[in-house]
C-alpha cells in the first residue's frame, strides 16, 4: 500500500510547470452551462421495448431508464492481470444473490482470501444492483435481448450485456450508482450507465469530462471553435491554418439537425456544430486536451456542460491545471473506493463499509480522519442549481448519513451523492498536496483532487 502515491511523472511535471510559470487563468464561463441554457445532447433515436424510456443527466447525457425513470447500467467484463471480472457479452449475468465474504486478490496488494469488512451487513450484488427483469411475454427488439438468470428468471440485456438498476438512484435520470473510475490496471470493474448513441458525425465522438460532454475527433483529440468565425462560415485561413486544422467532412456527408456543412473552397467541406465551424489543434500533445482554449477566442466544444457548482466554490490555478476549491480557495477532493470482492461493490458511499476510508484517511481513527480530511461544510443559506451537488447531513464519527436533528451531525456538500473534503496539508489556495493520497495513487482507494483541467495527467475526465 502506498499512502502518498506521487509518481515520478507527477514530480517531473510539477517541476516542469514551475519552470514554465504556468499561468492559465480560471474562467468559470468556460466550464459551466448557464441554468437558462437549453443546450442538450441530441441522440440517435432507436426502438425500445415497452416500459423503457430515455432520461437526461447533466454529466452522463441521455441514458436509458426503466418505467420509473431509474437509469440502466451494464457491467462489461474487464480483463485484469490475474483474472476476469464482470459480465461477458452475450452471456448470462454474473451478479448473484450470494453474499461475498473474501477478497479475490485479482487487483489489489492484498492476497485473496482475506475476510471483507462488515460481513454481518454486507449486501449481495443483486441487493445493490437489482437486475432488470423481463416479463414472460417480453420480446427482443434490436439491441435489446433477453437472457436467463440462474434462478430461471428473465433479464433484459442491451448490446449483449445484462442490465441493472442502482439502489442509490432516487430521481429520474440519476446516475449515482455508476462510479467514475478509470478503467484497467488496478481500478474496479465498474458499472456503466447505458444510453443511446450521441448524434454526431462518424468523424467525431463525445467524451465525458468533469465539466460536461466534450467533442473529440475519432482519435480522441479535442475539437475547438473560434470566436473569429461567422455563423456557418470559417475565417480561419493562411497563418491560422498553421495552428488549427479544420474538421473536414467527406463529400457524401449530409447536414442533420445541429450539424451543418460549410464549403471552405470548391470541393473542401468542413463540419460545423451549432453553426460554429470545428477544428482540431495539431499542437495538442494529449488526448482530450483543454490547452487549445488558452488561445484567445478559441474554445473546447461541448454537446452539453454541467451547471455551476455551489456559488461559494471557487476555481484555483494549481500545479498542473485548474482545481475546484472552497470559498477560501482550498482544493476540494473526492474519495474513490472499490473493494476487490468478486462482485466489485463500491465502498465510496456513506451507506457502504467505512473501514476502507478510515484506514486511508486516519489509520482507522475517526478523529484523525476529521482533522486530516475535513468535510466541506454547507452553510444554511447554501443552494445549488446543479443536480450533481446536494446538501446532506453526516455523522462525523461513523461517516454514515445522519438526520438534520441528530446531535453532532454536520451539514455538508456532496457530489453525486458522496461527501467532498479538503486536506489539512494544503496551506494556501491552489495547493493539491492530498491528490493521489491512497492505494494506487488514490484511484482504487483514496482521495483525488477535483480537477477541472489537468494539462498533464488527464485527471479532468
Amino acid at each position: 500500500m502506498e499512502l502518498r502515491g506521487v509518481s515520478k511523472l507527477l514530480k517531473t511535471t510539477a517541476i516542469l510547470v514551475t519552470s514554465i510559470a504556468f499561468v492559465a487563468q480560471a474562467n468559470a464561463d468556460e466550464y459551466w452551462q448557464s441554468a437558462d441554457s437549453t443546450a442538450a445532447e441530441v441522440y440517435v433515436e432507436e426502438p425500445m421495448p415497452p416500459g423503457f424510456r430515455v432520461e437526461r443527466n447533466e454529466l452522463e447525457g441521455p441514458v436509458f431508464a426503466d418505467a420509473k425513470g431509474r437509469t440502466l447500467y451494464s457491467w462489461p467484463l474487464e480483463r485484469l492481470r490475474n483474472g476476469d471480472l464482470g459480465d461477458r457479452q452475450n452471456d448470462a449475468s454474473t451478479c448473484t444473490d450470494e453474499v461475498q465474504t473474501v477478497n479475490t486478490g485479482l487487483m489489489s496488494p492484498y492476497p485473496g482470501g482475506l475476510e471483507l469488512p462488515d460481513l454481518e451487513t454486507r449486501p449481495s450484488c443483486v441487493d445493490v444492483w437489482p437486475p432488470v427483469l423481463a416479463a414472460a411475454d417480453s420480446e427482443p427488439l434490436g439491441k435489446w435481448t433477453i437472457t436467463e438468470r440462474e434462478d430461471g428468471s428473465k433479464q433484459w440485456s442491451y448490446d449483449g450485456y445484462p442490465l441493472y438498476t442502482s439502489i442509490l438512484d432516487i430521481n429520474p435520470g440519476d446516475v449515482l450508482g455508476g462510479s467514475k473510475f478509470r478503467e484497467g490496471a488496478d481500478s474496479p470493474v465498474v458499472r456503466k450507465p447505458v444510453g443511446p448513441s450521441p448524434l454526431v458525425p462518424p468523424e467525431l465522438a463525445v467524451t465525458v469530462m468533469f465539466t460536461g460532454r466534450m467533442l473529440v475527433n475519432h482519435e480522441n483529440y479535442s475539437a475547438y471553435s473560434w470566436d473569429g468565425d461567422a455563423p456557418n462560415k470559417s475565417n480561419c485561413h493562411d497563418s491560422c491554418l498553421k495552428t488549427w486544422e479544420p474538421v473536414l467532412a467527406p463529400e457524401t456527408a449530409q447536414a442533420q439537425g445541429e450539424w451543418t456543412i460549410i464549403e471552405r473552397s470548391p470541393g473542401i467541406k468542413q463540419w460545423a456544430f451549432r453553426e460554429k465551424p470545428l477544428y482540431t489543434r495539431p499542437g495538442d500533445t494529449r488526448l482530450r486536451s483543454l490547452a487549445g482554449s488558452d488561445s484567445d477566442g478559441w474554445h473546447n466544444v461541448y454537446t452539453q456542460q454541467v451547471l455551476a457548482p455551489p456559488k461559494e466554490f471557487t476555481i484555483q490555478d494549481a500545479r498542473i491545471g485548474h482545481v475546484l476549491a472552497d470559498s477560501e480557495g482550498m482544493a476540494i477532493y473526492v474519495y474513490n473506493c472499490g473493494d476487490d470482492a468478486q462482485d466489485q461493490l463500491a465502498c465510496d458511499h456513506p451507506d457502504s463499509p467505512q473501514a476502507y476510508r478510515l484506514a486511508i484517511c486516519g489509520g482507522g481513527d475517526p478523529d484523525k480522519c476529521l482533522k486530516t480530511w475535513p468535510y466541506v461544510l454547507a452553510p444554511e443559506v447554501s443552494s445549488s442549481e446543479s443536480s450533481l451537488w446536494t446538501v446532506e447531513y453526516i455523522d462525523p464519527k461513523t461517516g454514515r448519513w445522519a438526520s438534520p436533528e441528530q446531535s453532532g451531525a454536520l451539514r455538508i456538500w456532496a457530489y453525486r451523492g458522496r461527501p467532498v473534503y479538503t486536506f489539512s496539508g494544503d496551506q494556501r489556495p491552489g495547493e493539491t498536496r492530498g491528490d493521489a493520497w491512497g492505494e494506487f495513487y488514490g484511484a482504487r482507494n483514496g482521495f483525488k483532487a477535483f480537477w477541472l483541467r489537468d494539462d498533464f495527467l488527464g485527471n479532468a475526465g
